[in-house]
């Protein structure tokens, strides 16, 4: 059906943004903007202060009857290595969103870009790609990893102030995300009124990934 076709748009990088159900104004860098359905899915790229002051990329689907109504909205969560695009390219969630009337944000999976630090030789399951969404606390990565704050806080903040959300949040994840979904959601569970993890890590203290990060990220 040609109602599932992505039809990418040549979209300019917005310095006052205004979206036309919430009348807000924002300094948004849209990296993209490509049509999906019934809706519309930008890239877009921010500031975030938790994350050590680096510009971050999420993706943000929104149906279209978010021009008319605010909508509840799904967080995310991928797993390693992944990026804010591998949920977008991959999960054939779009004509469900539209469906459900709800709005779906995908952040990425850790800090990027000059000055963050990460091991040597690089592994696929640590550092960049693998922020397992908390907040460290060793010397060397405290400033930089900070995904727990960023996806609890920040991110949601800098949606919700953005985008026609409603007070209404959802998490979820897979793998890692899994992880990162469950531990949000049980530390704060006036936040969300939903979560649900597809192959968590659920128990990371006896697992390889788990003992590597939680150890170079805690001590």
């Amino acid at each position: 059906s040609s109602r599932f076709c992505l039809k990418r748009k040549s979209f300019q990088p917005a310095s006052d943004f205004v979206h036309p159900a919430s009348g807000l104004m924002a300094s948004l860098d849209v990296k993209a903007s490509i049509r999906v359905a019934q809706g519309l899915l930008r890239r877009v790229q921010h500031t975030a202060g938790s994350l050590g002051g680096l510009p971050s990329i999420f993706a943000i689907y929104e149906p279209d009857v978010s021009k008319y109504k605010k909508l509840p909205v799904v967080y995310w969560l991928s797993g390693l290595t992944c990026t804010d695009e591998n949920f977008s390219q991959k999960a054939g969630a779009f004509q469900a969103a539209c469906d459900n009337e709800v709005i779906l944000v995908m952040p990425d999976t850790s800090p990027r870009g000059e000055g963050v630090p990460d091991e040597e030789p690089k592994v696929y399951d640590f550092g960049v790609g693998a922020g397992f969404y908390l907040n460290a606390t060793t010397e060397k990565y405290k400033k930089h990893y900070n995904m727990y704050d960023y996806v609890v806080k920040e991110l949601p903040e800098f949606v919700e102030a953005n985008f026609p959300v409603s007070s209404l949040r959802s998490v979820s994840g897979h793998s890692m995300g899994g992880h990162g979904a469950l531990t949000v959601a049980l530390k704060n569970p006036d936040r969300y009124t939903s979560v649900s993890a597809f192959a968590p890590i659920c128990n990371p203290m006896n697992v390889p990934w788990g003992t590597k990060a939680l150890s170079l990220y805690l001590g």
